[in-house]
Formats: C-alpha cells, structure tokens, sequence
C-alpha cells in the first residue's frame, strides 16, 4: 500500500460551505456573547463584530485567490512555501506557520471544548468546573474516534451536523424576533460612545473576539486536495459561508441582547455563562431550555469536527513536502487518511481545554497573526509579481485594496493585544526560528546548503 497515495476529490459546494459553516457557526456566539459584552461594557461591543467581518472579508478575498490557483491540501502552509520560494524563505515561512500551528491551531479546538463545559452547567447542575472541562476533553477525544474513517462519509457526517448547527441558530433568531425588546437590547451605558485611547483598545479586543467567531471561513482550502473543482468551489464557499454567518451571528446576537439583559450574563467576575440556556429559560421554560442546551452541545461537536477535520491536515501537508517530521507523512494503510496528524493534533487540543477562554482565543490570534495571515497576504502579493502568468481561477476584486485592509485589520487587533501574550508569542516564534535554523544545519539545507 502506497503511504503518500492522493486523496480523492469528493468536496462539491454544497459540503464545501458546511464544512466552512460548520467551523464558524459553531461554539461561536453561544460561547462568546458573554466576554464580548464585557470587552466595552455594554451593547456598544457589538462594533467589534463590524470590525472584524470588514478584515475578514478582505482577508477571505485572499485565501480565494490563493485557494483557486494552488488547489493542494495544506492551506496557508502551501501559500507560504510557493510565495516565497520553495527552497529558501518559502521553506522558513512554511516551517514557522507549522511550528505555531500545533499550538494555535489545538487552541482554536480547545475554545469549543471550554464550550461544551460551559453549557454542561445548566445540564449537570451538581458539577464542579473541573469535571465538566474534564467531559469537555471527553469530547476532543470522542471527535477524534468520529474522524477516524473515509472522507465520503465524512462528506455525509458533515453536513448532517451542519444542519444541527443551522436548527439551532434558527430557534435562537425566531425566539428572539418574537420576544425583541429594543430597551433591554439597546441599553447603553453612561459614556458609551466616546472614544478615548482605553476604548480604542477595548474595541481591539472586542474585535478580537469578533475575528475568532468569524474564523473557519478559509476551513476548506486545508482540504484542497479533496475538493472537486477546487477553481469555482474555494472561491464561493469562503465568500458564501462569510456572507452567510456574518448575517445569521449578527441576527443571532441581537435576539439574545434583545431577551437578556446583559448586564445579567456579562459577571464581573469573567466567568461566561451558558447565555442561550439563560435565554430560553426565560421564554420557554427550564425543560425546553434543557433540550435546547442540547442542541447547543451539537453544534459545538460539529464545529470540533470540521475543524479537527481541515486542521488534521496541515502537518500532513508539510510531512509530505520534507518540510516537517515524516511519521505526519503517513496516510492510514486501508482508511486513507492521514492518521498520526489527526490524533497528534486532536490530544493536544483535549489537553490545552483547561485553559480560560479568553487566553485561549488573545493567544491563538496573536501566535497566528504574523506568520499565517500578515505572511499569506505577502505571498498573494509576491505571486502576482514572480509569477504573473500562473493560472487564477479566480482573481482578488480591486487588487490590492482588500490586501491592504486585511494587513490593517490584523496589525490592529496584533497591538491592542495583551502585552504579555504578545510577549509569549514573540518568545514562540523566536524559538521556531532557532529550531529551523538547527534542523536546516543539521540537514544542511539553506541557509547552511553547501555552495558547489
């Protein structure tokens, strides 16, 4: 049996856009309202969410040009290595967004586990924190064990939890257009707009939480080489899915803002409640509300999927391009997928759940930031000028304008951040550098090649 055999091209459009879906739409809004509302003290956060649906709109034109013309597996890694050479720079940016991959990318699954925690509460009434993070990890692990099969029934699952995570995203809204109460929704507080240096950093960090609800809209372009007509289908499942959440979030946070109040769900002591659960308890009561936290935990599960699904696949990607350790290489001997990376990249998830919400998401944006999107911006722009002539499916609207925005976006949210996290993550990337500058001496490869 072949190891390195090519994946078979089974995405159309339609389990495209669920997979994109499904990443975004799920622990999103439900887990985050909460911290949102606590980062400007009021309704007023909601500008954040503004903010963060303008970067990534111009930054989903980015991954669509770049999805359309390099149609392989990998995402963000494939970009970086092709936009900046292969063999010199390409080959250090695609080490360095590996290297910062396995930790952020197990932090963005770990927000959903923190999820599943949150939301046991009104379920589990009698449990401590703990064991409900503990159940939270359960769950990482029981994803893993779900993925653990072909991708046509992987097509099939995901669309199937794709519409659970709609349904619930559907009662949210209806609930909350029947039962709108503008004075509760729009109950500012004293001071609310002005705008000095402290709220400029506040909107940064409600942006933030914005940017991370948003994230996933690119989930497909990771699975490229499974993805039939990657040309049409990347380009319009990540605007369509970008489109289609900014809308069905925006309606989504109003119906709960707009049911309760939130001064209700945003503690002082930064501990998130299980807003939904809160929300349809006041309306319909606690035995509907216990069902309903149900369908909550099943969209949290679809979102865990999807993104343990395209994330599983980027270790893959560069194992088998010699760029990272070759045991991530390996494809599953009668299965067909790559199975080392799916459960290295899973566990390590399961373990970082024990961390806060908030830290988890400051430090998955800020270790992801600099080297995946800021790097992958300047690779679309590199491309355009090496390598004019090579086929593009699809083409940026006004290039570079969205580049332009997208870099000034993420620049924004990267200096509003916490300046110990980014200290972290400096720390982080400089240790990248000095593993790749070791493993490159010690395979002599550049920059230590051998002159001939």
């Amino acid at each position: 049996m072949n190891h390195h055999a090519q994946p078979e091209r089974r995405f159309g459009l339609l389990q495209a856009t669920a997979l994109n879906m499904s990443n975004m739409l799920g622990a999103g809004p439900f887990i985050t309202i909460p911290a949102l509302m606590m980062t400007m003290g009021g309704p007023q956060s909601m500008l954040g969410w503004g903010v963060a649906l303008i970067v990534a709109l111009a930054d989903g034109l980015v991954w669509s040009e770049l999805g359309a013309a390099l149609q392989k597996s990998g995402g963000s890694y494939v970009y970086l290595r092709e936009g900046y050479g292969r063999e010199k720079w390409g080959r250090f940016m695609g080490f360095l967004f590996i290297w910062q991959f396995i930790l952020s990318g197990p932090l963005e699954l770990a927000t959903a586990y923190v999820g599943v925690a949150q939301y046991l509460q009104p379920l589990w009434p009698g449990s401590s924190d703990f064991t409900r993070l503990c159940a939270g990890a359960g769950v990482g692990l029981f994803v893993i064990f779900l993925l653990y099969r072909r991708i046509e029934s992987i097509g099939k699952i995901t669309v199937m939890l794709w519409a659970g995570a709609l349904l619930a995203m559907a009662i949210v809204i209806v609930t909350g257009a029947m039962h709108f109460d503008a004075k509760i929704a729009f109950d500012f507080p004293e001071g609310a707009w002005t705008m000095d240096a402290t709220k400029w950093i506040a909107l940064g960090a409600a942006a933030r939480i914005g940017m991370y609800d948003y994230l996933g809209y690119y989930d497909i372009c990771f699975i490229g080489d499974e993805v039939k007509q990657p040309g049409r289908v990347i380009p319009r499942a990540v605007m369509l899915s970008l489109v289609l959440v900014a809308a069905i979030y925006f309606a989504v946070n109003i119906s709960i803002i707009g049911v309760v109040p939130w001064r209700e769900f945003a503690g002082a002591d930064g501990v998130s409640k299980p807003v939904v659960t809160m929300m349809m308890a006041k309306i319909y009561g606690h035995d509907f509300a216990q069902l309903f936290t149900g369908l909550v935990l099943w969209t949290m599960v679809a979102c865990c999927f999807a993104m343990l699904l395209g994330y599983s696949r980027i270790p893959y990607a560069a194992a088998r391009d010699g760029s990272f350790f070759k045991m991530f290489g390996r494809l599953h001997p009668h299965l067909g997928f790559p199975h080392v990376s799916l459960i290295v990249v899973g566990l390590i998830a399961a373990a970082a759940t024990f961390v806060k919400l908030g830290t988890l998401i400051d430090a998955l944006l800020t270790t992801r930031i600099v080297v995946q999107f800021a790097g992958q911006i300047g690779a679309l722009v590199m491309l355009r000028r090496l390598q004019p002539d090579m086929p593009r499916p699809f083409r940026m609207w006004l290039y570079p304008i969205p580049a332009l925005i997208a870099l000034l976006g993420w620049v924004y949210l990267l200096v509003t951040t916490d300046r110990g996290l980014l200290g972290y993550g400096a720390l982080a990337l400089l240790a990248g550098c000095g593993v790749f500058l070791a493993w490159s001496w010690k395979s002599r490869t550049w920059p230590f090649a051998e002159t001939k």
